[in-house]
């Protein structure tokens, strides 16, 4: 039961440490004449995340469960999600945030996991928030926060696309690009 605890303790530290960064880049972002964008939703996003990780360590503290060997699936898709995590958040660079900070004239980034797809961080998030838990077993974590994650970046997406769209390129370098869909369309 430790290593499990364990486990999700380093992918809390993990969370932390990004939002450090995220908070770095966005005012570096406000220094260059970026502005948020709903800044009331994104305590919806924080808000999720927390009670996200509440509810994991209360189903794996009450559940008894064995390990079962179809366990290494989500685990492999977890740990396959946190390369994908890497290498988005990378290409990004001081452009990647958890809040929604645009920055009006920028040119979009479209290198990395973005040359295939508009929102590779988002399918990231999805896969770890409904993977994750089922490592444990806890499968009434991993749908319910599948769905509330599901409403919440729908909402999220529209208003950053809608953002985007109106201050950058965002239009132009994206419009053959499906959101969660790789495609092979590039435009560097």
């Amino acid at each position: 039961m430790l290593a499990i605890y364990v486990f999700i303790l380093l992918i809390v530290v993990q969370r932390v440490v990004e939002v450090i960064i995220a908070n770095r880049n966005a005012r570096w972002m406000k220094r260059q004449g970026g502005y948020e964008v709903g800044k009331e939703h994104y305590k919806q996003i924080v808000a999720l995340h927390i009670l996200f990780f509440v509810s994991l360590i209360i189903e794996v503290s009450v559940i008894d469960r064995t390990f079962v060997f179809w366990s290494v699936v989500p685990l492999i898709v977890f740990l396959l999600a946190q390369m994908g995590r890497v290498w988005a958040l990378s290409s990004l660079g001081r452009f990647w945030n958890t809040r929604i900070i645009v920055l009006p004239g920028a040119k979009v980034v479209a290198k990395g996991p973005y040359q295939y797809l508009r929102h590779p961080n988002y399918v990231i998030v999805v896969t770890e928030i409904a993977c994750l838990p089922l490592i444990f077993q806890a499968y009434w974590t991993a749908i319910v926060f599948t769905i509330i994650n599901a409403i919440v970046l729908s909402a999220r997406i529209k208003m950053e696309e809608a953002a985007l769209e109106e201050a950058t390129n965002y239009q132009k370098v994206f419009e053959k690009h499906k959101r969660f869909i790789p495609s092979s369309t590039s435009k560097e």
